[in-house]
């Protein structure tokens, strides 16, 4: 009885865990989905025709659209060209194929292969191929006009509710392949965190040789093992935050103060940044050395004084020299808090390139820096630190 029992809960599918807002959420949008989509058709076509104005296969694509959207198969193309694709070939098969149970399988069938190479498998499409063949007299006498309504409209309807009620209530959809990180250098070397651990290539190597549909997408698969691998070195670290590892003496300047003093600052410290604040709002950017060369402040030699050559350059450019600190200043800066964990900052500061993350407080007032050195001694030390403690207990064992 137990093994039965067991096998009997094998059976049942092992779905990721969803919060009550999201079965909420989700049932919300169906209601609305199908509720709309009937009563704009209705709206459009009046009730006086023999057709449906409401096809069955619409509920399957409101479970996917609304419950699943961020899966390919419930992405617009899908949708719209398999709904398409299928009803074609649906009128196509109950048009020439006299036996309606071989016709609605041959129908099913070729939807299928026409959909998979197109890209826009949907699996209610296969409803609507049946459909299309067995749907009755007022489906036949319609013939390929089945094709655009019901078919269509209730396709670009139900689509167009998905569209707005998704990102209305924050489900990003489309769900977008995200674009392959540019590398900060402009070199045709994949980002840091694209060239260790599990690459695209070993997923796509995978899924390859899995060789079955999969309900999501390849780069949401990508983006959950990097967030799995930064979860579980959350775990290996120890917990270490920037408040462990950051420097606490920072040096930093307004955006008043002039470029000179700010380069004078970057030199008595050799650093390569400073952070910029003011009273009132805490941390306003950051100046670094090459903000400094980008807005060409420092001459041919490298210092802040220009030669003639240097100020003609300026002029036929149709610019003026800086003179402040807000003049050149990285606006938009990334910063981190005492507590956040110190695996959080290795994305950003291996793949855009920051080389110093200023850390701030509730009230956006600057605390401390963690720079690459201080991340690169953070990481080498945790790993001494597993190193000898796994060297410790084979002696410990030996011991005993």
């Amino acid at each position: 009885m137990s093994k039965a029992i067991t096998f009997l809960k094998r059976l049942v599918p092992s779905l990721a865990p969803v919060s009550r807002t999201e079965r909420l959420r989700a049932s919300l949008g169906a209601l609305t989905g199908i509720l709309l989509t009937g009563f704009v058709s209705t709206m459009a076509l009046g009730s006086s025709i023999s057709l449906p104005l409401l096809i069955a296969p619409m509920g399957a694509s409101a479970v996917l659209l609304f419950a699943a959207p961020a899966s390919p198969l419930a992405q617009p193309w899908s949708i719209l060209g398999g709904n398409t694709v299928a009803a074609v070939v649906g009128v196509t098969c109950a048009l020439f194929i006299g036996d309606p149970i071989i016709a609605a399988a041959i129908a099913v069938a070729l939807a299928i292969a026409v959909m998979m190479p197109l890209g826009c498998l949907h699996p209610p499409s296969g409803a609507v191929a049946l459909t299309a063949v067995l749907g009755g007299p007022a489906t036949h006498e319609a013939g390929y006009w089945f094709v655009l309504t019901p078919v269509g409209i209730n396709s670009a309807l139900i689509l167009t509710v998905a569209l707005l009620f998704n990102n209305a209530t924050g489900r990003r959809y489309p769900h977008l392949a995200p674009a392959a990180p540019a590398n900060p250098h402009h070199t045709a070397d994949p980002v840091p965190t694209q060239r260790i651990g599990v690459v695209p290539d070993d997923l796509q190597a995978v899924l390859a040789q899995y060789d079955e549909v999969l309900d999501v997408s390849p780069d949401v698969l990508d983006e959950f093992l990097h967030q799995a691998q930064i979860r579980a070195y959350h775990r290996l670290s120890g917990e270490v935050t920037c408040s462990d590892v950051m420097s606490r003496d920072v040096a930093m300047v307004s955006p008043e103060d002039t470029l000179r003093d700010a380069w004078a600052l970057l030199l008595a410290h050799r650093i390569k940044a400073l952070p910029v604040v003011t009273k009132a709002d805490g941390l306003v950017g950051i100046i670094t050395q090459t903000d400094f060369m980008h807005r060409s402040v420092l001459g041919s030699h490298g210092s802040l004084r220009l030669t003639f050559g240097d100020k003609v350059r300026l002029a036929l450019g149709g610019r003026t020299k800086p003179r402040n600190v807000a003049d050149i200043m990285t606006r938009r800066v990334h910063s981190a808090t005492p507590e956040t964990m110190i695996a959080k900052l290795v994305p950003p500061m291996a793949d855009l390139g920051l080389h110093h993350m200023p850390v701030v407080d509730e009230r956006n007032r600057v605390v401390g820096i963690v720079t690459q050195s201080d991340l690169i001694a953070a990481l080498f030390q945790r790993g001494l630190d597993r190193t000898s403690h796994s060297g410790d207990e084979p002696n410990q064992a030996n011991v005993a």
